[in-house]
């Protein structure tokens, strides 16, 4: 896909979403997201219809066309953009390159919010390091001593979907590199991984939470959630 092209894919895509623009939604919107991003004001039921024709595999970009893809549409000001790039990574999440990682950290480190680091973490990240898992402790401990907070997040639930093939010993690592951190996102996504976890290994996620008093009140709420019911 030359520039031409990869305009123009982005121009119709201008066009669809900005005949549906609802300011008054758009408000209520970024008010939810503490008004970090600016948006056309699509309801994500809207948007996925809406984006359809752009996502059918017939006509997707090739893949060495997806950095700058990813990239444009990621600085583009409205958030409705990074919502539709990353319905169009996962597209692509079969073909995952050795090189990805670098876009994956741009993504990540940009525009950073729950809403796109989550999604990344463990649908890009995880099927990255599952097929490349020579990378995974490198940059984890890069993640670890970032001092990014999405980062450091990301490198919690990239296992977030491996059920029983969750690295036990690479996840508490994690969380004890963590430990007395008072941010909430990191306490609540070390919380998350571990409810998650005690659907496949209840006795495990109990055992720690047990044997490790200095985790947050936060993430030991969120850990035995499902546990207690």
């Amino acid at each position: 896909m030359d520039q031409q092209e990869l305009n123009t894919y982005i121009t119709t895509l201008q066009s669809e979403f900005e005949k549906h623009r609802n300011p008054e939604h758009a408000a209520r919107q970024s008010a939810y997201m503490r008004n970090q991003f600016a948006y056309i004001g699509l309801t994500t039921p809207q948007r996925r219809e809406l984006q359809k024709p752009f996502l059918v595999k017939a006509y997707l970009p090739p893949k060495n066309s997806l950095h700058q893809l990813i990239t444009e549409l990621w600085e583009m000001p409205e958030r409705d953009y990074q919502m539709f790039a990353l319905d169009l990574l996962k597209k692509y999440v079969k073909v995952i390159e050795e090189k990805d990682i670098e876009l994956f950290e741009y993504t990540i480190t940009n525009k950073s919010w729950w809403d796109s680091v989550d999604f990344l973490a463990a649908h890009m990240l995880g099927a990255y390091f599952e097929k490349f898992p020579e990378k995974r402790q490198a940059y984890v401990d890069k993640w670890l001593a970032s001092g990014n907070i999405w980062l450091q997040r990301s490198a919690v639930l990239f296992q977030l979907n491996y059920k029983s093939n969750l690295d036990k010993e690479m996840l508490t690592y994690v969380i004890h590199s963590l430990l007395g951190s008072k941010e909430f996102f990191i306490n609540k996504a070390i919380g998350w991984i571990l409810r998650q976890y005690s659907r496949t290994n209840t006795d495990w996620v109990l055992a720690f939470v047990e044997n490790t008093p200095e985790l947050a009140n936060l993430s030991k709420r969120e850990a035995v959630r499902l546990i207690n019911k």
